[in-house]
């Protein structure tokens, strides 16, 4: 197949990338150009930013037999993606969140795709907040123009919803947050101690899905999310990590309360620990996508042994806090 690639030029979409040259598929990467990639001679490219009509210069006279898009994040996103390949692509594949859910008015617990429609909730007033309830209602807007398109008969989509993504190549650089934190023998501090739910999600097995999926007219329409089978803890997870790293980790719990009091956000000393974490059913995937994912005892060893293999000297931004960090485990 001949396959665009919009944005997705670090994490997930360099690995499906590869996946996809590795099975045979013809790729033609879409971005702004401001990363190297790997790809080499093996990859074709355009070089364009969306929000410009440069999108659609760069698009003209151009057809794929399937379009798979990372960095759509707005409703205006989303419009140019129909305007620049209706009639075009056989296939679009919109790559959402599970933050759609955390701005509808009422939801808690644990999501399913029939959780989507309803009210929203306020726009927070703090400024954190604000910035994830905007990603959210993007995000929710995106989906929104690509229904709206598929009955007019313009794109034929569907749509992925994903939680947190965990894997040795993300920039986010969140398990490796809590490695170079065991790694220098000091205690970790979990907000709360880490109650909340982290059902996260791997990156193969999003890319595996993204794969499988090409082209499949049973998908069209439809919304779908992915999540690993499994419900740790934060608290749990962070015990996984140790084990995988062969750490024994010293767990030291403080109230949410505290840490703002010192001037920390939650997320600075425990990645996972953010309250925009969604909780997402993954039944509909399995029965209609036949979607499977790998235990976490398989894929965490794994992500840890890859991202132990390109450990540099420079640790994660957050990590700057760490002096403050143990000062404040030293008075609990």
């Amino acid at each position: 197949m001949r396959v665009l690639v919009i944005g997705g030029t670090r994490f997930v979409g360099l690995e499906l990338t590869f996946r996809l040259l590795a099975a045979g598929h013809h790729v033609t990467l879409l971005n702004r150009g401001t990363r190297v990639d790997p790809f080499g001679s093996r990859v074709s490219r355009l070089v364009a930013d969306r929000t410009t009509h440069g999108f659609d210069d760069a698009l003209a006279g151009r057809t794929f037999d399937a379009a798979v898009d990372f960095a759509a994040y707005t409703g205006d996103d989303a419009r140019g993606a129909v305007r620049a390949l209706g009639g075009k692509v056989g296939h679009y594949i919109l790559i959402s969140s599970g933050q759609v859910y955390l701005v509808r008015d009422g939801y808690a617990g644990r999501a399913r795709e029939t959780d989507y429609d309803g009210h929203l909730i306020a726009p927070p007033a703090n400024a954190k907040d604000h910035g994830e309830f905007l990603y959210g209602i993007g995000k929710r807007d995106a989906e929104d123009v690509l229904a709206a398109a598929w009955p007019a008969g313009q794109l034929p989509s569907t749509v992925l919803r994903i939680p947190m993504v965990n894997g040795p190549r993300d920039h986010y650089r969140r398990i490796e947050g809590y490695v170079v934190r065991m790694l220098d023998g000091g205690p970790l501090l979990l907000p709360d101690g880490g109650p909340a739910p982290a059902r996260h999600v791997y990156s193969a097995a999003v890319v595996r899905t993204i794969v499988d999926i090409l082209g499949r007219a049973s998908t069209f329409g439809r919304a779908y999310n992915l999540a690993q089978d499994e419900v740790p803890t934060v608290h749990e997870l962070v015990t996984a990590i140790a084990d995988a790293l062969g750490a024994t980790p010293k767990i030291v719990a403080i109230p949410r309360e505290s840490l703002a009091a010192a001037g920390l956000e939650a997320t600075e000393v425990s990645p996972f620990s953010g309250t925009w974490m969604s909780y997402l059913d993954p039944g509909r995937a399995k029965t209609e996508l036949a979607f499977r994912h790998e235990p976490l005892a398989s894929y965490l060893p794994a992500t840890i042994a890859g991202l132990l293999a390109v450990m540099t000297e420079d640790a994660p931004p957050a990590y700057a806090n760490r002096a403050r960090e143990l000062a404040i485990a030293a008075t609990l």
